[in-house]
C-alpha cells in the first residue's frame, strides 16, 4: 500500500516534528544497531530481549520483556570527504554537516505471561551530506572547473521515521512469534545538481507501510536464537524528484533479514553474534549502476542509481554482569562496502562506505525499576576511489555516543 490515510499521515508527521530524525549510515545506510544496549553490543540484539524496542530489532521479543519503556538519544558524528581530480588540480572538501542528535523510544506491556504489545519510534537511517562551493563563480564540486553545471552548494538530505507497533505471543514454553506493521515517513531534498539537469526542488515527502516478523526461541537453558525478515516497503513516490530517482520518483525501503544466537557462557556472561542482510540491489533508485545507466536518463525506471550492492553484516557482543548495578558491554560490527570503484563519482552525495564498529558500553541501575544506559563506537575511515567520469575519492569514519534511560513497571 502506497499512500496512508489522513489519520495515519497526520500521526507520522507530528511524530516527525517531535521526533525529528537526521540520517546517518554504518552498514550502507543503516545504524548498526538500535537501543544503546545493542549499539554497545555491536548492535547484536535478536536473540536478546534487552529492551522495549522489539519493533526494530525482533518483535517476538514484545512477548517477554514485561512492562517497561526506553527513550534514548545519541550523538553522531559522521566526517564525510571526497577528493576529485580537475584541471585546476586536486581537491578535496568535506561535508559540513557532521554532528547529529538522534532520539528513539520503545515502549512494551504484558498483557497476560504469553502476550505482550508495544510501540517503537525511530530513524531507520539515511544520507546527509553538505559541500560547500568551491570553485569561482560559485560553482560547485560536481564541476571539473570553472564551466557551468552545479551551482551553490551541493548535497542530499534524507530521514526516515518508522513508527512500529508491535504484538508477539509465545505460542509454547519458550517460543514465540512477533509482528510489527512498520508505519514509515520519510523526508527528501537535494541541492546543487545543476549539472544532471534538475533545479533545486526543495523538500519532498514519502509514506509507506511495511512489516517485519520475528521468532526468539529458548534451546536449553543456555542457548537463545532468534529471527527477523522485513520484506522491501513500497513507498510512495518523491514527486519532486521523479527526474533523479529511478522509477520516476521511486524512494523504496530494502528488503532485509536478521539471525542471531546468545550464548549464556556462564551465569554472568552472555554472548551474541547476529548475521543481517540488506539487500538494497533490489531497490533501483539505490541499487541501479549510476554509469553504466546514465545514457538511459536519471529518474527512469533504468536510470542511474548509487549502484550500491547488497550488505552482509556480522554483529558480535559480549555482556558482563559484573554486579546487581552494573553491566558491562563491547561488540564489533562488520560488513560489506555497498560501494563499488565504478559508482564512486555519484556516491559523493552518499558515502557511506564505513565497515567496521568497535563498541562499548554499559547500564547502571541505581534502582531495581530504573536503568540508565550509555554506549560508545568508532568506525575507522574508510575510502573507496574510482576513475569516471573523473579520478574521484571518497572516505567517511564516525563516532557516536548515547545515553538512554529506562524504567520498569
Amino acid at each position: 500500500m502506497k499512500k496512508m490515510n489522513g489519520a495515519a499521515r497526520t500521526l507520522a508527521s507530528a511524530a516527525l516534528l517531535a521526533v525529528t530524525v537526521p540520517a546517518w549510515a554504518t552498514n550502507g545506510y543503516f545504524p548498526h544497531g538500535f537501543g544503546l544496549k545493542a549499539k554497545g553490543m555491536g548492535g547484536a540484539s535478536i536473540a536478546m530481549a534487552h529492551d522495549a524496542f522489539a519493533g526494530v530489532n525482533n518483535p517476538a521479543q514484545a512477548a517477554v520483556v514485561g512492562n517497561r519503556w526506553d527513550l534514548g538519544a545519541e550523538l553522531f558524528n559522521p566526517r564525510r570527504s571526497a577528493t576529485i581530480s580537475t584541471p585546476m588540480g586536486a581537491m578535496e572538501v568535506e561535508s559540513r554537516k557532521d554532528t547529529f542528535l538522534i532520539p528513539e523510544f520503545g515502549y512494551n506491556v504484558a498483557l497476560s505471561k504469553k502476550l505482550g504489545v508495544g510501540i517503537t519510534v525511530y530513524g531507520n537511517g539515511g544520507m546527509n551530506t553538505e559541500y560547500p562551493a568551491v570553485f569561482p563563480g560559485d560553482t560547485n564540486f560536481f564541476c571539473s572547473g570553472p564551466t557551468t553545471c552545479g551551482s551553490g552548494k551541493l548535497g542530499v538530505d534524507l530521514m526516515q521515521l518508522i513508527v512500529a507497533p508491535t504484538v508477539a505471543y509465545e505460542v509454547a514454553d519458550g517460543h514465540s512469534f512477533g509482528v510489527s506493521p512498520l508505519l514509515v515517513y520519510q523526508m527528501f531534498k537535494a541541492y546543487g545538481l545543476q549539472a544532471f539537469g534538475l533545479p533545486n526542488q526543495g523538500q519532498d515527502s514519502s509514506t509507506g507501510i511495511g512489516l517485519r516478523l520475528g521468532y526468539l526461541g529458548k534451546l536449553g537453558d543456555r542457548v537463545t536464537v532468534g529471527a527477523s525478515y522485513s520484506p522491501r516497503i513500497d513507498m510512495s513516490r518523491f514527486d519532486k524528484y521523479e527526474r533523479l530517482f529511478a522509477k520516476q520518483g521511486d524512494f523504496d525501503i530494502p528488503e532485509n533479514y536478521a539471525f542471531g544466537v546468545a550464548l549464556q557462557v556462564t551465569p554472568k556472561v552472555q554472548v551474541a553474534l547476529d548475521y543481517s542482510r540488506i539487500n538494497y540491489s533490489g531497490v533501483p533508485s539505490i541499487g541501479n549502476a549510476s554509469l553504466s545507466n546514465f545514457a538511459n536518463g536519471f529518474g527512469a525506471a533504468n536510470g542511474p542509481g548509487f549502484g550500491w550492492r547488497d550488505v552482509s553484516v556480522t554483529k558480535l557482543g559480549v555482556q558482563w554482569q559484573a554486579s546487581s548495578q552494573w553491566t558491562w558491554r563491547a561488540g564489533f560490527n562488520h560488513g560489506t562496502n555497498p560501494v563499488r570503484s565504478q559508482d564512486v563519482y555519484l556516491n559523493i552525495l552518499a558515502p557511506g562506505v564505513v565497515r567496521s564498529n568497535v563498541t562499548l558500553g554499559a547500564t547502571y541501575s541505581p534502582a531495581a525499576n530504573t536503568e540508565i544506559s550509555f554506549a560508545l563506537w568508532h568506525a575507522k575511515r574508510q575510502e573507496v576511489s574510482g576513475s569516471m567520469p573523473a579520478p574521484t575519492k571518497i572516505g567517511m569514519s564516525q563516532n557516536g555516543i548515547g545515553l538512554q534511560y529506562s524504567r520498569k513497571f
